[in-house]
């Protein structure tokens, strides 16, 4: 089946949520664009791993993206707009964030991986190890004696 964007796919969320999105929005969704392919759409495509909140601001990403591409004007405005369409929406909790990330993995959606991935990128940029166990909560398991012998083995990242 050829996607035209007219046809109107239901996306089920893992908490029972009913979601009727256009086909270009939903196709933005690899694996979905797949179901659509296979006529696998009939009773909705239920997305087991992607909570009704999340799908909510997946369905926002996509919609502001594939209503830029599908337009013809000026692609330096269209870059503009979603520049900032990307910053205002990538800027949630932390919690939201790895959801995102979960959640665009699963369902293939390889330009809203890149803009959640490149946010923890920047969250963690130009900090120390310490500074990144602190924001992610995270245990350090070395001893005192591994942890020296990781810093000599890999000087050049401590510098």
């Amino acid at each position: 089946m050829a996607a035209d964007g007219n046809n109107k796919i239901l996306l089920i969320s893992s908490d029972g949520e009913h979601f009727e999105v256009s086909e270009a929005v939903a196709s933005m969704s690899q694996q979905v664009s797949h179901m659509i392919e296979d006529d696998c759409t009939e009773n909705g495509i239920p997305l087991p791993n992607v909570t009704s909140k999340i799908l909510t601001k997946i369905i926002e990403y996509c919609k502001m993206h594939a209503a830029v591409s599908s337009e013809t004007k000026e692609a330096a405005a269209d870059e503009k707009k979603l520049k900032s369409f990307d910053a205002e929406f990538i800027a949630v909790d932390k919690t939201t964030l790895y959801d995102l990330i979960l959640a665009a993995n699963y369902m293939s959606i390889k330009s809203l991986l890149d803009l959640a991935c490149q946010r923890v990128a920047d969250l963690i940029k130009g900090k120390s190890p310490e500074e990144i166990r602190k924001e992610f909560n995270i245990k350090n398991d070395f001893t005192p004696e591994e942890e020296e012998e990781i810093r000599k083995e890999n000087a050049w990242a401590f510098e």
